[in-house]
């Protein structure tokens, strides 16, 4: 069968390889995916949108945001601006991930051009150019972790631990994203970049690259000018300081799990978080429910939850719990990159449908 293979070379993640072509001979590519049953008036009811929920955590973000900045700046030069500056930088460099994510799909908000301008302004904060996000993150979505497809593919076999553990404090990722925006700024759109966004939208990727450069040069300006360092911690360097939050709950999404599979149970990790983390990441660490319904808003996971619960993997318990099992299979991946852990179900569960995965192109081997 194609979950009991194994490989001994890593594979080519890129969108222009080998891969990719095997995914699109293979029928991976925008294929069939498995769902939970869920009556339509109950689907029905968990779609609604609403803009009061979005309303209430995006002033409480915003509220936040500045009341930690104005803390940092009014104590700048002591010590008790530290704890002011450390809250800030998650509320930037953390909290805007999800809020890109949620504005990105149109679900937070009921009313559109809402979604449209925190999802513009979380990208800018994100340092992502939220033309050519949306239509990756599409994709991701459409292709989830198939290799040669999926561009948002974060832990890739055999995992980089030293790259990984940089991430937790920005480096080299805020860079590398920047250096991405100073390319679309001058019109260069990678072949990858290219496989995603359409044509027709590449001017406007250009345009908005081009705004948010322009956006963290003036706030060096203003340092310089200034002589202070107050600019950057307020622009630009919580993408650095303030990114570990994001990076934590990023990782569990799908790292250790399945490739090259069409059900969202083999591929994706829900995990059990407090109330702090799971306002930071609205609700996205109920994972496995939005990809298997990515239109469902944030606020409704919960219940989603509740309703398919009997048809998922059991939750991982806490964070903790969760990476000492994706370790483990990272760990093992070194000298086994096809092996992965496979999501055992539950009695009440239906099974994994093996006719919804291609017999040749699972290249993997699940933990045992």
């Amino acid at each position: 069968m194609a979950l009991d293979q194994t490989i001994s070379v890593p594979r080519d993640y890129s969108l222009t390889g080998p891969e990719r072509d095997r995914a699109l001979a293979r029928g991976l590519a925008a294929a069939e995916w498995y769902h939970s049953d869920i009556p339509r008036k109950e689907m029905k009811a968990l779609m609604a949108r609403s803009d009061q929920p979005a309303i209430r955590d995006t002033l409480l973000w915003i509220v936040l945001l500045a009341a930690t900045a104005a803390g940092g700046i009014a104590l700048w030069g002591s010590w008790w601006a530290l704890p002011f500056w450390l809250a800030y930088g998650v509320l930037y460099g953390s909290a805007c991930d999800a809020r890109w994510h949620e504005c990105g799909h149109g679900t937070a908000f009921r009313t559109a051009w809402m979604n449209d301008a925190v999802y513009v302004f979380a990208s800018f904060l994100a340092m992502r150019n939220p033309v050519s996000w949306r239509w990756s993150h599409a994709r991701h979505h459409t292709d989830t972790i198939i290799v040669g497809r999926d561009p948002e593919i974060s832990v890739m076999r055999p995992v980089d631990f030293a790259r990984k553990a940089l991430a937790f404090v920005g480096i080299p990722d805020a860079f590398v994203h920047f250096g991405i925006l100073i390319r679309n700024a001058m019109g260069q759109f990678g072949p990858a970049e290219r496989d995603y966004i359409p044509e027709a939208d590449i001017p406007r990727a250009t345009r908005w690259a081009r705004a948010f450069v322009a956006l963290h040069l003036a706030a060096w300006v203003w340092a310089l000018v200034s002589w202070s360092l107050i600019p950057v911690l307020l622009i630009g360097g919580p993408r650095i300081y303030g990114c570990w939050q994001m990076v934590m709950t990023g990782l569990l999404q799908h790292g250790g799990l399945a490739e090259d599979v069409l059900d969202h149970r083999l591929n994706t990790r829900t995990v059990v978080m407090d109330p702090v983390n799971r306002w930071i990441y609205l609700n996205m660490n109920y994972h496995v429910e939005h990809h298997m319904f990515p239109m469902v808003p944030y606020h409704a996971l919960p219940r989603l939850h509740a309703l398919i619960q009997h048809d998922l993997p059991p939750p991982n318990p806490s964070i903790r719990h969760a990476y000492a099992e994706m370790i483990r299979t990272l760990i093992r991946q070194q000298r086994e990159p096809g092996h992965y852990l496979r999501r055992i179900l539950p009695p009440t569960a239906r099974p994994y449908r093996e006719d919804l995965h291609d017999a040749d192109a699972v290249p993997q081997r699940p933990a045992t």
